[in-house]
């Protein structure tokens, strides 16, 4: 029986071949690149807003008399076209800026290179691994409620998300018709503003001027607990986006889930918004401790100050932490969602 050996390539043999699949690659002419904006994500297709024009445009096809009409699609501004991605392309997401070709015969087209981003919103998945969100967002919007009942464990983990892609965030509260006198959530609402967080408050039948300046000119993604009223928000801001809404059930008092997949949608003049879908968890198990740490800043002026290095911040006597809640310079959930991040991120390691 006769031995097959796997044939040894040399190093100027590796390189040719590698400069032979970087040429193929290379091979799509790239003159007739086009200008355009990712707005929507369908599995391996995308939706591209076209941003420029060609020039010459493309002249459609002559008909005879007596032939049918072929299919020409015209390449005009602002229209949207189901693209395909070049194999060398990394995962791209809602708000890239890319160069794409356009074919009005078929109406499809190709995108051929993407831009630098400017930022990059991400999340861990199921199994940990780290999947963007949008990209090129200038604001997060954290959209809560008096309804359902807000959860500032995942605010908290939106800001921290937030600090680590280094985007600002404006704490919206939605439903304001819904408010009580005294209520707690608008307490709340003034911790997070003591902390140098900008807030909001509206709702969605309401007078929206005040977030439609704030939000003018930005690039904005939309996060939030299921059933806050982040389409609700849009569809009063932009009415043509027709954004599905659902409502609350009235068993669970949970959203329910209506945004599919994230969506951009243009406004004003430079402005955009993006709708992700609803989560009732914010996972960030991706970061480290001093990640963590970064987004919690009353926290991180007072590390350092425990009697042990290696302190919990548990049951530790003389630890800073403590002693800084003790105080009121840090509150006690803050410090709560503080340590139950870092558990987290350990048990998650552990795992690994």
């Amino acid at each position: 029986m006769a031995l097959i050996r796997k044939r040894r390539l040399t190093e100027q043999q590796q390189r040719r071949i590698k400069k032979q699949q970087q040429t193929r690659q290379e091979e799509l002419d790239t003159s007739s690149d086009l200008e355009g904006l990712v707005v929507q994500h369908y599995g391996r297709q995308l939706e591209v807003q076209a941003l420029s024009i060609p020039n010459p445009h493309p002249e459609p096809p002559v008909v005879a008399e007596g032939e049918p009409e072929p299919f020409w699609k015209p390449i005009e501004l602002g229209s949207i076209w189901r693209c395909h991605t070049r194999t060398n392309l990394e995962m791209l997401v809602t708000g890239d800026r890319v160069k794409w070709q356009a074919d009005p015969n078929t109406g499809l087209g190709i995108i051929t290179a993407i831009h630098p981003r400017r930022s990059l919103l991400t999340r861990p998945d199921r199994y940990h691994k780290v999947k963007p969100v949008a990209a090129n967002i200038s604001l997060i919007v954290i959209v809560f409620a008096v309804l359902p009942d807000p959860a500032p464990s995942l605010i908290d983990r939106y800001l921290v998300a937030c600090e680590d892609a280094n985007i600002p965030a404006l704490l919206v509260l939605n439903k304001s018709d819904l408010l009580k006198e005294q209520d707690p959530i608008l307490s709340m609402l003034d911790e997070y503003q003591a902390l140098g967080y900008e807030t909001l408050i509206c709702h969605a039948k309401g007078d929206l001027s005040a977030l439609k300046a704030r939000l003018d000119n930005e690039t904005v993604a939309f996060v939030g607990q299921s059933g806050v009223g982040k389409s609700s928000l849009i569809n009063a801001i932009i009415p043509e986006a027709e954004q599905k809404t659902n409502i609350i059930s009235e068993n669970s008092a949970l959203g329910q889930h209506t945004t599919t997949s994230t969506r951009l949608i243009t406004f004003g003049e430079n402005g955009a918004l993006i709708d992700s879908p609803g989560i009732r968890e914010f996972g960030l198990w991706h970061l480290d401790a001093e990640k963590v740490r970064h987004g919690f800043p009353e926290i991180d002026t007072q590390l350092g100050q425990c009697q042990f290095r290696n302190c919990t911040h548990t049951h530790e006597k003389n630890c800073g932490l403590k002693t800084a809640v003790q105080n009121g310079e840090i509150l006690p959930r803050r410090l709560e969602s503080y340590l139950r991040l870092l558990d987290e991120i350990q048990e998650a390691q552990q795992k690994s």
